[in-house]
């Protein structure tokens, strides 16, 4: 059972999340003021946090640095009535997990709470010795090692990075990765969508603007230049920069510079900046749709990140991830994959990449009712594909050449080799041995 602990002056709210929690099946501890918080939290571990960011008797800020030390395996969740991105960012660069603003809806709360447990800063090791963090997972092909190569080297740089990829292959998980194994890995790490902010907001969302300087600026306002400052900022499709703000982010870069909408004097900021597209730059360049010196000034390295078609040796690496993931989001124990599904998913071209990966087994989970993933339970693309008869043991007179096509297809993984040939691994081991094949 999940331990959560409430700290928060307002009883009403208090006595809500108790009931709503409790009733869920967590544990729940709950106080009004803080004296006496961190004493508890030494004594006893929370699995989750929530704390309002304004006590009566202390600043819920300073406790979030006092749960970093005291508790770090803790996730800590802000909550607050003065709901604004400033105190968002504030609290998540202090360390804590996420920020809810009041008034939430019960279901809001509990999805981040799950969240929350799934994505605990200390995961512990599956089966497979997966490869992960949370914020980034490594494979072992060619391509991913590659990959994580180019990232290891440039992350401690200074230089500004171009990641291209299409859709879903994990740019901005990429990029969070360079961030934590860079000098600035401290500092905050701010990641905007390009495509998602309206032209007129342009200037002031990236460079901030001061009270009353336009209809609606009720308050002084930092950009994300200014919230990312020793940090790194990491503007997702880039490439959908309207072309007289790539003017304005051309400047910035070569200044170092910003000044807010409506102020009259310049800030000096200190920024990385990691830029990801799914567009082709070069061909918006010769189109007039995107500046060639902004490029060059994104563009000090450049890696590709490969589809998840180009790296099948990943899947099932990627696909156990993502199941452990699911299982602690949704409360569920699932122990794997039929061999049905593990030739679907190998198959499969997987056109929106990890993250329809992620979603497919995260739906499958869901819906399971026994201990493994089953085809039924899969979308009806996957149903849909033809088995694959290359590696079937229906022919004693080939058997050992399908077993040694097999070892090739897996290179020599004797665990993918068995889901090829539908046996288990000691099956697998037995005709190793009968036909004298050495690896």
């Amino acid at each position: 059972m999940y331990k959560v602990l409430i700290i928060d002056d307002d009883i009403t709210l208090c006595t809500m999340l108790n009931a709503l929690l409790t009733k869920n099946g967590y544990e729940v501890h709950f106080t009004y003021e803080a004296k006496g918080v961190l004493k508890l939290v030494e004594q006893q571990f929370f699995d989750i946090i929530l704390s309002d960011i304004r006590l009566p008797d202390a600043d819920g800020m300073d406790l979030l640095k006092a749960f970093n030390k005291i508790t770090p395996q803790s996730q800590v969740i802000m909550l607050t009535s003065y709901a604004n991105y400033n105190n968002a960012v504030r609290s998540i660069k202090e360390g804590a997990f996420s920020y809810i603003p009041k008034p939430f809806s019960p279901s809001e709360v509990l999805s981040l709470i799950k969240e929350a447990i799934a994505d605990k800063k200390v995961i512990e090791p599956v089966e497979n010795k997966l490869k992960q963090n949370p914020n980034y997972i490594e494979g072992t092909s060619a391509a991913a090692l590659q990959l994580a190569k180019h990232i290891q080297l440039v992350s401690p740089t200074q230089m500004s990075v171009l990641i291209i990829g299409k859709s879903g292959t994990g740019k901005e998980y990429i990029a969070k990765s360079i961030h934590k194994q860079s000098t600035r890995s401290e500092e905050a790490f701010i990641a905007v969508d390009c495509g998602s902010i309206p032209k007129e907001l342009l200037a002031s969302e990236f460079f901030g603007h001061v009270k009353g300087s336009f209809t609606g600026a009720y308050e002084d306002k930092k950009g994300y230049f200014e919230l990312a400052n020793k940090g790194t900022l990491f503007l997702d499709e880039v490439g959908n920069l309207p072309y007289d703000s790539q003017i304005q982010l051309l400047r910035v870069l070569q200044e170092r510079q910003i000044k807010p909408v409506g102020a009259s004097k310049w800030i000096n900021v200190d920024v990385r900046l990691v830029a990801a597209t799914n567009n082709d730059l070069k061909q918006s360049i010769k189109e007039g749709t995107f500046r060639e010196d902004l490029y060059h000034r994104l563009n000090e390295f450049d890696f590709e990140v490969p589809a998840l078609s180009q790296r099948r040796e990943d899947i099932m690496q990627f696909a156990n991830y993502f199941l452990y993931r699911s299982n602690n989001y949704l409360n569920k124990d699932i122990k794997g994959f039929t061999p049905e599904v593990v030739q679907a998913f190998e198959q499969y071209e997987w056109p929106g990449n990890l993250r329809e990966l992620k979603n497919v087994i995260k739906r499958a989970t869901l819906l399971a009712t026994d201990s493994e993933i089953t085809m039924n339970l899969l979308p009806a693309d996957f149903r849909h594909l033809k088995p694959v008869d290359d590696f079937v043991l229906s022919n004693p007179d080939t058997e050992k050449e399908t077993i040694i096509k097999a070892l090739k297809a897996s290179n020599n993984n004797k665990s993918k080799a068995a889901r090829l040939l539908n046996v288990d691994r000691k099956t697998l081991y037995n005709k190793l041995k009968r036909f004298g094949i050495d690896l």
